[in-house]
């Protein structure tokens, strides 16, 4: 079998008999890739830790004759252990994991995807800054041609005030077209932030009504694309 190598993030990972272990990577290379990582969950295997959810590492794999490769090394790009050290963070990570398994596809290259991923957890690693997990989805989603329209309303193309998010629509509305639920303007000032090169800016804002609002109008917006709700995102939220 040919050997690959490749650097990803393990999106997720599930039991395959008593000792192995399926892994779900999103690869620069070669899109989702699932593969095996025999006798990872014994105490002496020569993975460790090293392939758990959110984890960034280097893989040398083999290529499989069926749907499953199998992970021959890994070694470790980012640690990411501020990440791991917070329950809160790592939570609002396997969000930003689920977002990506749903939206690459196996063995399709998504660079892209890759680099925003690794970029949203190395910011949330750095900094517990509450915009992160939103400002990844509103970034994927403008990757996937769903780029929600938040700089002037989506019906009549005036600049505002916008005053709703139009769901359906793909964005906000005036108020004279008035439709969906409110938007505060203070949730309009952090989306155009987040989706016009001002995520830096959008990262800094921390009032809890600003988060909540935000946060909820994003995650109903990547629900709406994907066509399912985020189990990860639902189960924060009650947590």
């Amino acid at each position: 079998m040919p050997l690959y190598h490749d650097r990803g993030v393990v999106l997720r990972t599930y039991r395959l008999g008593e000792a192995d272990r399926i892994v779900v990577v999103l690869t620069r290379g070669h899109g989702k890739v699932r593969a095996v990582a025999k006798g990872v969950r014994k105490t002496k295997s020569r993975f460790g830790g090293r392939l758990e959810p959110a984890s960034h590492v280097d893989l040398l794999l083999y290529e499989g004759r069926g749907d499953l490769d199998i992970v021959s090394q890994a070694e470790t790009v980012d640690h990411f252990r501020a990440l791991r050290d917070d329950f809160d963070r790592v939570a609002r990570a396997i969000s930003m994991l689920e977002v990506a398994d749903q939206l690459c596809q196996e063995r399709e290259a998504n660079a892209r995807l890759y680099e925003m991923l690794v970029g949203a957890l190395r910011t949330l690693a750095a900094s517990d800054a509450p915009m992160v997990v939103p400002g990844f989805f509103l970034k994927a989603l403008a990757l996937e041609g769903f780029r929600p329209e938040v700089d002037a309303c989506v019906a009549c193309g005036s600049e505002g005030p916008l005053v709703s998010w139009a769901l359906e629509e793909g964005g906000l509305r005036c108020a004279a077209h008035r439709l969906g639920p409110a938007i505060s303007p203070e949730a309009v000032a952090v989306l155009q932030d987040m989706l016009g090169g001002r995520l830096g800016a959008a990262l800094a804002e921390t009032r809890p009504p600003v988060v909540s609002e935000v946060d909820h109008l994003v995650v109903r917006a990547m629900e709406h694309h994907l066509e399912r709700r985020l189990r990860s995102v639902n189960t924060l939220h009650r947590a």
